[in-house]
C-alpha cells in the first residue's frame, strides 16, 4: 500500500460558537471561555457562574510529546466517524452512482424475475458501500498513522512555519489542529482539525481555526488553504464562518491508500472540496 506524501484531509466535527480572536505567536497559548462573551455593559456573573466559566475554559497550546496518545485517539475516532457518513450520507452527493444503483436493481429483476431478490438488492448495495467505505478509510487511517501522525514533532514542530496545537479542557486534550507552511506558493495549509465528540458545541473548532489564521498572519503567509472530504455541512459552514471561500471540488477523489479497483470505484466515491482564505496580496 502506497502512502508517500499524501494530501491529508482535515475534517471538523463541530460547529463552533463565536469567540474573539486572541493574538499570539507560535510559542504563545490562548484561552477561550464564555467570559469573553460578557461586555462592559453586561452584569458581572455570580461567583457560581465564574467557577463554571473557569472550569469550562478551553486552553490552546502547542503539542507536547506527552499528548501523543490522546492526539492519535481523537484523530482516529474522528476518521472512523467518516465510515457511515461516506457510505450513506455521501450517496446523496453522487447522482451518477444513484442512477447506476437503480439500473443494477432493475437488471436484478429482469434477470431473476424475483421480487424478493429485487427488494433485497438496495440493501445489498448499501452493505457493499459500507464494506468498501470501511476498507478505504481504514487504509487511509493506516497511512496517516504511519506518516505525519506517527511523528508530529518532525512533521510540524521542527520545521519553520509549521506547528501543531491541542485544545485542553479541564486538563484533558479535546481538540487538535495542524498548520504546515508551503514555501513554493507562500501559503499555509490547515490540517488535521478534529474535536473529541464528547466536547462539541463549545467553540473549540473555531478557536483552533483562528489560532492557525493568527499563526499564518504572524508568519506573513499570503493565504491559508485546506482540503476536506467532510460530508456534513457543519464542517463547511465552519470554514466559511472563519472567512474561507470554496475554490473548487474534485468528484470521485482518490484517498491515500486506495487501490482504485473496479469494485472499490463502484462502491466508494468521495468529494474533495478545496478552500482558501486570502490574507494579503502576494
Amino acid at each position: 500500500m502506497h502512502c508517500s506524501s499524501p494530501k491529508m484531509v482535515c475534517e471538523t466535527k463541530i460547529v463552533a460558537d463565536e469567540h474573539e480572536a486572541i493574538a499570539g505567536t507560535k510559542k504563545d497559548s490562548i484561552i477561550v471561555s464564555s467570559s469573553q462573551m460578557w461586555t462592559s455593559s453586561s452584569p458581572s456573573p455570580s461567583a457560581f457562574e465564574s467557577k463554571v466559566e473557569k472550569r469550562d475554559q478551553v486552553f490552546i497550546r502547542e503539542f507536547e510529546r506527552s499528548d501523543h496518545e490522546e492526539v492519535r485517539r481523537i484523530f482516529t475516532e474522528g476518521i472512523m466517524e467518516r465510515i457511515p457518513n461516506s457510505a450513506f450520507r455521501g450517496l446523496k452527493q453522487q447522482t451518477r452512482t444513484q442512477v447506476i444503483y437503480a439500473l443494477l436493481t432493475v437488471m436484478c429483476y429482469v434477470m431473476t424475475k424475483s421480487f424478493t431478490l429485487t427488494f433485497c438488492a438496495p440493501f445489498i448495495l448499501m452493505g457493499a458501500r459500507y464494506y468498501y467505505s470501511r476498507k478505504v478509510i481504514l487504509n487511509y487511517l493506516d497511512c496517516a498513522l504511519h506518516t505525519d501522525m506517527a511523528d508530529i514533532e518532525t512533521y510540524y514542530m521542527k520545521p519553520t512555519g509549521s506547528c501543531f496545537w491541542v485544545a485542553v479542557l479541564q486538563g484533558q486534550v479535546v481538540g487538535i489542529v495542524a498548520a504546515q507552511g508551503r514555501e513554493d506558493d507562500n501559503t499555509m495549509e490547515l490540517r488535521r482539525m478534529s474535536v473529541d465528540s464528547r466536547f462539541r458545541g463549545k467553540g473549540i473548532a473555531k478557536a483552533l481555526g483562528r489560532r492557525v489564521l493568527e499563526f499564518a498572519m504572524l508568519n506573513n503567509y499570503s493565504a491559508v488553504v485546506l482540503g476536506t472530504t467532510a460530508v456534513k455541512m457543519a464542517a463547511h459552514k465552519l470554514y466559511e464562518s472563519l472567512g474561507f471561500r470554496r475554490v473548487g471540488d474534485t468528484e470521485d477523489y482518490t484517498l491515500p491508500g486506495m487501490t482504485r479497483s473496479l469494485l472499490e470505484r463502484l462502491f466508494f466515491q468521495i468529494r474533495y472540496s478545496r478552500y482558501r482564505l486570502q490574507l494579503h496580496e502576494e
